[in-house]
């Protein structure tokens, strides 16, 4: 017999991947111009220039075996030096070497930070609504129970009522992604400040700490001088799930790392339980040309002018037609209200009459919405305008 549970995740694929197959499939048939494509968070800005010259420079200057073979487990120390040195110069913390883990990108981060806090079935990871779909298969998969907090509609922040009374004792941690994918919204102070104060006083209660586990592939993307709180000097139990992926255009390279601060309750084997379920997931060590790489360019900051100018011609040309949404102050995602309050219809309708491919809401546990992914050419923005109109009026 095999793992039913496991044919089940690998013969049904996501439905965002399944729209983007279609689009390439119809791109054959009447022209990639004529397909309107918003599925995939695919970075479309280049890597930095430094990054590139970087992979050369360490080709050329670096012996063979250091390029190549293999590092420890948790990383280069010099690797993670430099990170910490990083976030200790911008966030005013005080992080080691020795709190890091470098990972093969931020997806297994999340699943060993997972697997080292669930230790039983009825253990419980949350999740705030919308929220990644691939969260669920990663808690899931690893045994544990995966709870909802349904969506704050209005302002995409947290539905703090519905927290509170999900909560429960068997509530191991709670996944927050700010800047959000699908919403693109930042998680404000207050907001954080008020998660904090509940999980406090649950933790008490239950006589367990209840971790924030934050996953933060987006946090250097943000506009308008919007600021990214860093959660761990919000609320001490907080892990970090980090990639390069889309602050330096680098989600093929699989690159991330997860922090484990000292302020944590029981960090030391709260780490030691990352390593190992990393281990057991068959981690040897993270790429190591990419970690040098890393340890070079972990100051670049990317250029945002281009999904920036793409974001405010999409949100402006959308609004004008009467679609609602809320404007995205980071990430390159805009979650948008079907005018049928139907995300799923919507997304159909638009793919069989327009070649226009957007994600439904309902994957994101959010339904009546839909996500656009920005991180386009402009000029595809500029020619599916009249096909989001055709759209709208259609329903009017």
């Amino acid at each position: 017999m095999i793992n039913q549970t496991m044919q089940q995740l690998g013969s049904s694929p996501s439905v965002i991947r399944e729209l983007f197959a279609y689009g390439l499939q119809q791109a054959k048939v009447i022209g990639p111009e004529n397909v309107f494509d918003y599925t995939l968070g695919n970075p479309s800005i280049p890597a930095p220039a430094k990054v590139n010259q970087a992979i050369k420079d360490i080709l050329d200057d670096t012996p063979s075996i250091a390029v190549h073979g293999y590092s420890m487990g948790g990383g280069f120390e010099t690797t993670r030096e430099a990170i910490a040195a990083n976030l200790n110069r911008r966030f005013g913390t005080e992080i080691k070497a020795s709190n890091l883990f470098i990972t093969c990108g931020a997806a297994p981060a999340l699943i060993s930070v997972i697997r080292a806090l669930t230790k039983y079935h009825s253990s419980e990871i949350m999740a705030v609504a919308p929220y990644f779909p691939e969260y669920k298969p990663f808690t899931e998969a690893n045994g544990a129970k995966f709870t909802v907090i349904p969506a704050d509609r209005e302002n995409f922040q947290i539905n703090m009522d519905a927290l509170e009374s999900l909560i429960n004792e068997n509530t191991q941690g709670i996944i927050i992604n700010s800047p959000n994918n699908p919403s693109g919204v930042v998680y404000t102070e207050e907001t954080l400040h008020n998660l904090a104060a509940i999980l406090r006083a649950k933790g008490e209660e239950y006589g367990h700490p209840i971790y924030i586990i934050a996953d933060e592939p987006y946090r250097e993307l943000v506009y308008g001088g919007v600021k990214v709180p860093f959660i761990p000097t919000i609320y001490e139990n907080t892990i970090v799930c980090y990639s390069w992926s889309k602050s330096l255009s680098l989600p093929g390279e699989r690159i991330g790392y997860v922090l484990v601060p000292d302020a944590c309750e029981d960090a030391k084997n709260v780490f030691f339980a990352v390593s190992g379920a990393s281990r057991g997931m068959g981690h040897v060590c993270a790429p190591t040309l990419m970690q040098k790489v890393i340890e070079r360019c972990v100051n670049e900051m990317p250029d945002l002018a281009a999904y920036d100018e793409n974001r405010t011609l999409l949100y402006d040309a959308l609004t004008g037609m009467g679609y609602r949404c809320a404007k995205p102050d980071g990430a390159f995602y805009l979650f948008v209200e079907a005018p049928n309050g139907d995300g799923r219809a919507f997304s159909q309708k638009a793919k069989l009459e327009h070649n226009l491919l957007v994600v439904p809401g309902e994957e994101f546990e959010c339904p009546g919405f839909m996500r656009l992914s920005y991180c386009v050419s402009n000029d595809m923005i500029k020619r599916s305008l009249p096909a989001f109109e055709a759209m709208i009026h259609s329903y009017k």
